[in-house]
């Protein structure tokens, strides 16, 4: 990757500019995380992906990814644990607990394995 230099003071810098048209995707709440991990624990990952301009179509791929990793897991978990339709009509708040505990957990497992590695 060829970069042109400009002169900063006494120093040399890359002249490295971002397309606009990648700041108009939404990267949500995976993405996000994903680009705040990247910044925090693999810097030179998150530098590469900036310098080839390639870091907004990461994020988008990984909160897709994410997304639906995480649904598939809900529905899993559901089926396994016979939480359906015939418990939401009896008690439906025993239903929400149910599903969000679910949720909880398949995001616990996504974020764990796709985010955070």
């Amino acid at each position: 990757m060829d970069f042109k230099y400009v002169k900063s003071k006494d120093w040399y810098v890359p002249d490295i500019q971002c397309s606009v048209e990648g700041k108009k995707r939404n990267i949500g709440k995976y993405g996000r995380l994903r680009e705040k991990f990247l910044k925090e624990n693999r810097k030179a990952i998150f530098d590469h992906l900036v310098a080839s301009e390639e870091l907004v179509n990461h994020l988008v791929s990984v909160d897709k990814e994410a997304r639906k990793q995480i649904n598939m897991i809900i529905s899993q978990l559901a089926k396994e644990e016979n939480v359906d339709e015939n418990i939401k009509a009896s008690n439906h708040i025993l239903w929400m607990q149910k599903m969000n505990n679910i949720k909880n957990r398949a995001e616990e497992i996504v974020i764990k394995e796709l985010i955070y590695n």
